[in-house]
């Protein structure tokens, strides 16, 4: 058995669309990197565990012992890496008949163009999932909901509103991120970095990022989220979320979310002795999930 190649994939020849070889389809650029820190693994499993911090300090009266506070384990979150197979098998005759040779590329971009759709639709149902009780973080609780638990309370990290994507939304959105409190009810400073949106959303949200004045309205008024510098990443769009009006701010919170990367794409073929077909397989291996929740707000529309 021999290794063909690992790991890399094609460069986009221009923003968002990588080419296809061959005369097959155009494809689009990496897009699970917008929603997810990736790091590597070794192991085969990954745990973050919470650590709750402090309260705020006591005042120490003269001559009285200082207060002591625990920091204790908060919630823990397990990343199991799963792995993704798929191969194609090529007779002897059309090896013979010297068929193979002008496919074989063209299948093996194929075979790669299915794993790379495999990881962006696997990294993108973790969005999918944001709302669906069904799927559960560490805390015990979806991705974006009213009711995540800590020692000061239940916090949010969705409007209390459902609300489809708009300049109003948006910015209440971005208060809330704001108005972040880490376990102990402290605040923290996370800002939103940007904005993910379904191809639907792509022209609203290019109008609310870019508009000199405040979108959709004859005020002459300020576009507050451009003149404050809010948002950095501006917005980005993944093709494979299923809900096309649900949003979502990505932002700078620590250990928010995370993917692991276990093993790379690797493609390899073979030879059968009986047949004496070819064989050729791929295989990788990865996890995508979330840590803190505070690493993602959204909303699933109206």
């Amino acid at each position: 058995m021999s290794v063909i190649t690992t790991g890399a994939h094609p460069k986009a020849l221009w923003p968002g669309v990588r080419k296809f070889v061959m005369g097959s389809y155009n494809e689009f650029a990496t897009e699970y990197t917008d929603i997810f820190d990736m790091k590597t693994s070794d192991m085969a499993y990954e745990e973050d565990v919470e650590t709750t911090g402090f309260n705020l300090a006591q005042i120490k009266t003269q001559g009285g012992a200082v207060s002591y506070d625990g920091h204790t384990q908060g919630f823990i979150k397990r990343y199991t890496h799963v792995a993704y197979g798929l191969g194609y098998i090529v007779t002897r005759e059309e090896r013979d008949d010297n068929l193979y040779k002008s496919r074989s590329f063209k299948r093996g971009e194929q075979l790669s163009f299915s794993f790379r759709t495999t990881k962006e639709i696997v990294g993108a149902n973790v969005l999918n999932r944001a709302f669906d009780t069904n799927y559960t973080g560490g805390d015990g609780k979806a991705l974006c909901v009213t009711d995540h638990p800590s020692l000061a309370g239940n916090w949010s990290n969705t409007l209390s509103v459902a609300a489809d994507l708009s300049e109003a939304s948006l910015e209440t959105m971005l208060v809330n991120i704001s108005l972040a409190k880490n376990s102990r009810g402290l605040p923290i400073a996370i800002r939103g970095k940007k904005l993910i949106v379904s191809p639907s959303d792509v022209f609203n949200a290019e109008r609310i990022l870019k508009s000199a004045l405040q979108n959709d309205t004859a005020n002459n008024a300020v576009n507050a989220i451009r003149s404050m510098g809010l948002l950095p990443g501006g917005y980005v769009v993944n093709h494979y979320l299923t809900d096309t009006d649900a949003w979502f701010v990505k932002t700078d919170a620590p250990d928010g979310m995370l993917g692991f990367q276990r093993q790379a794409f690797e493609f390899t073929q073979d030879n059968d002795f009986d047949t004496e077909n070819a064989k050729a397989k791929g295989y990788e291996r990865y996890s995508f999930g979330w840590t803190d929740p505070r690493g993602l707000y959204g909303s699933p529309g109206a």
